[in-house]
């Protein structure tokens, strides 16, 4: 057993323990300094040898948030700004006092000495402390410029700027090489080289001049992207070119548009070309897309700005395209990294032009639209005139047409420059546009009424004839191979058709012929095409320009409206027999389906005339009645009984017939009959589904019908029929008889002895009729549990019911 020590033998142990772990961590703090001087520093010393402990160290107190090679950091960066800022102090106070030498002295000194810092901060290997005080030292070379600007005065502003400018340029670049370790001097060198050749050029005057001195600038900007390897010095050199040579490029566009003589245009084009071409080689060597965009742009510009000088203001826009078309020729022969470049150049003027001659092409397309409230009111002098947009500036010739026509063989050109989807849709986008051009050159050259008629109906042979050619050219499976290509030719070839039967319903003759010409076009181009798909669009169409044809010829021939009905009728019967013996899935419907809408068309027509309606509507149920008798038609069967129904209902409204149940009935009937046989089919159907609504159509109005009508003879009849449709719902054990058979026999009887129910009342005494209310609630009450039994099995029954 130890002795415990004295006090203070136990507070001298401790001592010497404590001093023991400061000396420890003396040593660890130093060794971990040297440590991270070395990571911080590329080519340290060697330093002493690994440092081992020769004995297990007790755990120390926290150590201090700041090391002292930190700490240092921080005095040195914290002494260097201090005395900056007071040499600035100190020089702006006694600035006025002070002569040019003293000005000059205090200012050199300081400049000095903070651009001195950081080589002694490099050394020691504080690289964050040095970019501080080297980016205050940058920040002093302005400040001595500006104090030089002000004790020379200098009669040539602009001049001396470009000087200062270049001086600084030099100076920050030979200190960002003289210094190698910061980061800051040499991309400061290059944005405040940016600004020596635009001042230098506007010294010696003129806009143009500084124009080119601002792409000279870019393409040295340029230059240093290619040669320089430091990361720093190219990003800022990517992001000055950009933008000094973009506001020289804009610059150049600006006066080539504005250019009203050769001389300026030429001039504004060497610079626009000069640009470009800098532009392009960057992406040949640098293999970037983005600068071959903007090349052609520029060389697009200047080309078009010389042609814009040398034709009418109305071809301008043409005058830009066909540089076009050359640089999207051009894109065929160049490497990859170019010709994204010049296609998309191409392409975005492609797509300022088609802004351009949107509003013709949308005012000679919808025009027509017009003669839809003016059928048949007379031929105009010229297709121009059939145009609901007269107003619009149509121009003086074929500016329109050409500008699509120039567009569309520049697409061809970016379709064989390009590969994939981008060609399919660069070829469909040609197509398009060949047809646009077409379209707008009746309207566009104010072309005569009957020519223009013809030429619509030229683009649509055409455009179906294409169609045909290139699915047949592309195999059996064209449909998949070459989608894009013939979709868009058939859906030119009908909106072409659609154009020409809308302007042709300015007369008589010109709707006949044209519905006559489109329905043979659509006819033959459903025979000889192959994917169903396409069949099927055409051959609906086809069946609306017949339905149009038979809506036109009666009517020229001075029927009227409901007297043209039957005829019409004739579309949905062929319809429904060429779709019988086609038996193509695809086809046969689209033609039933637009047949369908030909026979509404048809009632429509006669609904002016009650007697005609009944008759359509007859005729009407025929044609869906022989539909039926197709096995996969047989749901046509309901249709036919609808159209019957109504045509009785028409009959007996021309009639003067005005008894619901002459109305409700017969739908009663083909209700309760459409019923019957789907419950003979499926036992299990629900007769709420069979039977219910059969039995409300009648049922309903004629209770609605007997609480109005003051004689005996139709509450008697709708009695016993509600009696017997509730019998057999019983004996049937049918929900939907039993239950509207009930309820209407209720209602019938309380509406026939409500009379005879309130004269009673009002003769007993007034207390009697609460007595017999509170009786009945006791009996009630007191038989609660077997009503609630009774009532059970009430529900029970009739949810065993169907």
């Amino acid at each position: 057993m130890t002795t415990p020590q004295p006090p203070a033998e136990e507070l001298r142990h401790i001592d010497a323990e404590l001093a023991m772990l400061d000396a420890r961590r003396a040593q660890l703090v130093a060794r971990r300094a040297w440590l991270l001087d070395v990571l911080r520093t590329t080519a340290g010393p060697a330093g002493p040898p690994p440092f081992r402990p020769s004995w297990q160290p007790r755990p120390a107190t926290a150590a201090p948030e700041v090391s002292p090679p930190s700490a240092q950091n921080v005095l040195l960066t914290l002494g260097g700004v201090l005395l900056a800022i007071a040499a600035l102090a100190f020089t702006l106070v006694s600035w006025g006092s002070m002569g040019t030498g003293g000005r000059a002295l205090v200012l050199g000194t300081v400049t000095a000495v903070t651009g001195g810092i950081p080589v002694l901060l490099t050394r020691r290997g504080l690289t964050s402390s040095a970019e501080a005080v080297g980016a205050l030292a940058l920040v002093l070379t302005l400040v001595d410029a500006l104090a030089v600007r002000l004790v020379a005065d200098p009669a040539d502003e602009t001049g001396f700027w470009a000087v200062a400018f270049a001086v600084l340029t030099a100076g920050w670049l030979g200190y960002g090489l003289l210094l190698r370790g910061l980061r800051l001097p040499l991309p400061a060198g290059v944005v405040a080289g940016q600004a020596v050749l635009p001042l230098l050029a506007a010294t010696a005057g003129g806009d143009e001049s500084v124009l080119w001195a601002l792409v000279a600038t870019a393409a040295a900007d340029l230059a240093a992207v290619l040669w320089i390897t430091r990361p720093s010095v190219r990003r800022t050199a990517v992001v000055a070119a950009w933008t000094v040579g973009g506001c020289g490029l804009l610059g150049g566009l600006a006066l080539s548009l504005s250019a009203q003589g050769a001389a300026l245009a030429l001039r504004s084009g060497a610079l626009l070309v000069a640009g470009g071409g800098v532009a392009l080689y960057a992406a040949w060597r640098a293999r970037w897309t983005a600068p071959s965009v903007v090349g052609a742009l520029a060389v697009i510009g200047a080309v078009g700005g010389v042609i814009r000088v040398a034709v009418p203001d109305d071809w301008a826009v043409p005058g830009y395209l066909l540089p076009a078309l050359l640089v999207a020729a051009v894109a065929l022969s160049v490497p990859e990294q170019l010709r994204r470049g010049l296609a998309a150049g191409a392409a975005v003027v492609q797509a300022i032009a088609l802004w351009w001659a949107v509003p013709v092409l949308a005012a000679a397309v919808l025009g027509p639209v017009r003669w839809t409230s003016e059928v048949w009111s007379g031929a105009p002098d010229d297709i121009r005139g059939s145009s609901s947009f007269g107003e619009l500036p149509w121009g003086e010739g074929l500016q329109v047409p050409v500008t699509l026509a120039v567009s569309a063989a520049a697409g061809v050109f970016v379709a064989r420059a390009a590969a994939g989807r981008a060609r399919d849709v660069a070829a469909c986008a040609a197509l398009a546009l060949a047809g646009g051009a077409a379209l707008t050159l009746p309207a566009t050259t104010a072309l005569a009424y009957p020519a223009a008629l013809v030429l619509l109906l030229c683009v649509t042979g055409a455009a179906l004839t294409t169609a045909v050619v290139l699915e047949r050219r592309g195999g059996a499976d064209a449909g998949r191979t070459r989608p894009g290509l013939v979709t868009t030719a058939l859906c030119l070839g009908l909106v072409a058709a659609a154009d020409a039967t809308l302007a042709a319903l300015a007369t008589e003759t010109a709707t006949l012929a044209v519905c006559a010409a489109v329905l043979a076009a659509t006819a033959g181009a459903t025979a000889a095409l192959r994917h169903p798909a396409y069949r099927a669009v055409v051959a609906a169409a086809a069946t609306a320009w017949a339905t149009g044809l038979a809506v036109a010829a009666p009517a020229a021939a001075g029927l009227p409206a409901h007297q043209v009905a039957p005829v019409v009728l004739l579309v949905p019967a062929l319809a429904s027999l060429l779709a019988e013996r086609l038996k193509e899935p695809a086809v046969g419907p689209a033609i039933e389906a637009t047949g369908a809408a030909a026979g509404l068309l048809a009632l429509a027509l006669a609904a002016g005339d009650a007697a005609w309606l009944a008759g359509a509507l007859a005729l009407a149920g025929v044609v869906a009645a022989g539909t039926a008798l197709r096995a996969e038609r047989r749901w046509a069967g309901y249709a036919s009984g609808v159209l019957f129904v109504c045509s009785l209902w028409a009959r007996l409204a021309a009639s003067g017939v005005d008894t619901p149940e002459a109305y409700t009935l017969p739908a009663s009937l083909v209700a309760l009959a459409a019923g019957w046989l789907r419950r003979r089919r499926d036992a299990e159907f629900s007769s709420w589904a069979a039977y219910g609504p059969g039995l409300a159509a009648t049922l309903l109005p004629s209770l609605a019908a007997a609480w109005g009508d003051p004689h005996w003879q139709r509450p008697l009849l709708l009695g016993l029929a509600a009696l017997a449709v509730t019998l057999l719902g019983a004996r049937h054990r049918l929900q939907a008889p039993l239950l509207l058979g009930a309820g209407v026999l209720a209602l019938d009887t309380l509406h026939e002895l409500a009379p005879y129910v309130m004269q009673v009342v009002g003769a007993l005494p007034r207390w009697l009729p609460p007595a017999l209310v509170g009786v009945l609630l006791l009996a009630v009450g007191a038989t609660y549990e077997q009503r609630l039994r009774e009532a059970r099995r009430v529900r029970a029954s009739l949810g065993r019911m169907r």
